[in-house]
């Protein structure tokens, strides 16, 4: 089976310059978490979570009126392509221990995001989900 089948399409992204207040309304309208930062050229420039918001902005006390999405997103995106195997994204989900991974067509543009939900309601595989699960959660070394 492949990325295509399970993904949540039409994802809509959000621009670096916009203001964190924008990123956080349109999470709130589109009911998401996460956020694809795209630049003017349509590519993935980053993303942009809830907890970037919460954790990189509020928590320091930034103003979201005038704190920009580019500010506080993490650049660095982990992502599969729409035409790999949903085994490969797992594979992917547990390297990186993350829970969603964004989608790209081989032109490098954005077409969906496939969360670890996505596998668990679409593949009805509870092996690889239950592996992927228990790899994304091991806990991580604390920063200090």
């Amino acid at each position: 089976m492949q990325v295509k089948e399970v993904m949540t399409k039409c994802v809509e992204c959000i621009q670096p310059d916009a203001t964190l207040q924008e990123a956080a309304q349109k999470m709130r309208d589109l009911d998401v978490g996460p956020l694809p930062v795209c630049g003017m050229d349509d590519r993935l420039a980053g993303l942009i979570t809830d907890r970037d918001i919460t954790v990189r902005a509020v928590a320091e006390g930034k103003d979201m009126r005038k704190t920009h999405v580019r500010e506080v997103m993490t650049p660095t995106v982990h992502y599969c392509f729409e035409d790999q195997d949903v085994n490969e994204a797992a594979q992917n989900m547990k390297k990186y221990q993350v829970r969603r991974l964004v989608v790209l067509n081989r032109d490098k543009r954005l077409v969906g995001i496939v969360s670890l939900g996505d596998l668990a309601v679409e593949t009805h595989d509870e092996e690889l989900v239950g592996a992927t699960l228990g790899a994304v959660s091991e806990p991580a070394a604390p920063k200090k």
